[in-house]
């Protein structure tokens, strides 16, 4: 079932969350392109952690119009992907994903995500690191700052899927990236426990370990 606009029409946490499990499903050159997202974060505007706590400007624009409105800009000069929610400024970063197949998509698709996305050597990228960080994610299912910033969804080429999939127990930690003295300590960040080892940073494995807590679905 496909996402639709009141999904996101909550708090940018409880939408992190509730992404968990849903596909990513992305149309290009004739083949559907899929990713089971395992790994979100939750932006507010009145925390420093966000872009839109920088202010409204043209390229933070998306984070201002209505839930479920496409936000993509450069990490490091690659493509990344969010999705505004309820309120001004406030926003769900897609951090990390593992490809999905089914009747739709195909383990064809595999191959074409991972020419879309090799190795720096041209090899091809192992499956379970494919999408493992936003930018992967993004390259991987060729999504681009220039097509879909401040977009909406569009059913016949890029939506979100519903697979009635729920996690059973989910990590919630410490955002990765966010300078020293910029709300680092918020635990906005949401990873499938069950695949946490793929995901853009393992807060389980860690030797200095962040602060987390198990959230067990009742």
């Amino acid at each position: 079932m496909i996402l639709k606009n009141s999904f996101y029409n909550n708090d940018a946490c409880e939408v992190a969350r509730a992404l968990l499990g849903k596909v990513i499903r992305r149309k290009y050159k004739n083949h559907w392109l899929a990713a089971r997202i395992i790994e979100t974060e939750a932006y507010y505007r009145n925390e420093k952690g966000s872009h839109s706590s920088l202010g409204k400007t043209d390229k933070r624009m998306a984070m201002f119009m209505p839930p479920g409105t496409i936000y993509m800009y450069y990490a490091r000069g690659h493509d990344s992907l969010n999705i505004s929610v309820k309120g001004e400024g406030n926003a769900v970063l897609l951090k990390s994903g593992l490809p999905f197949a089914d009747k739709l998509t195909s383990n064809k698709g595999f191959r074409v995500m991972q020419q879309l996305n090799p190795q720096n050597n041209g090899q091809p990228r192992a499956l379970t690191k494919l999408c493992a960080g936003q930018t992967l994610l993004c390259r991987a299912l060729h999504l681009k700052v220039t097509r879909w910033d401040q977009q909406l969804f569009d059913p016949n080429e890029f939506y979100i899927d519903d697979i009635a999939y729920h996690p059973e127990k989910i990590i919630q930690t410490t955002r990765l990236g966010i300078p020293d003295g910029r709300d680092e300590h918020r635990l906005y960040r949401f990873i499938d426990h069950q695949y946490a080892q793929y995901c853009t940073s393992n807060p389980l494995t860690k030797r200095k370990q962040p602060d987390y807590s198990i959230i067990t679905r009742s």
